[in-house]
């Protein structure tokens, strides 16, 4: 049975994964320091 994938395209998506969750991190981080410091949550992230 041939393999749908080899190593390096795993490797692609474990780098694109990283990359994809720590933007995901970076964002849920910027909504907690404003909740934090507004006690309020601030969706025009762009306004800030």
């Amino acid at each position: 049975m041939e393999q749908p994938y080899g190593p390096d395209t795993w490797l692609r998506f474990a780098i694109s994964g990283i990359i994809l969750g720590s933007v995901y991190a970076v964002i849920a981080l910027g909504y907690t320091l404003v909740y934090g410091i507004l006690f309020m949550i601030n969706f025009a992230h762009g306004d800030v």
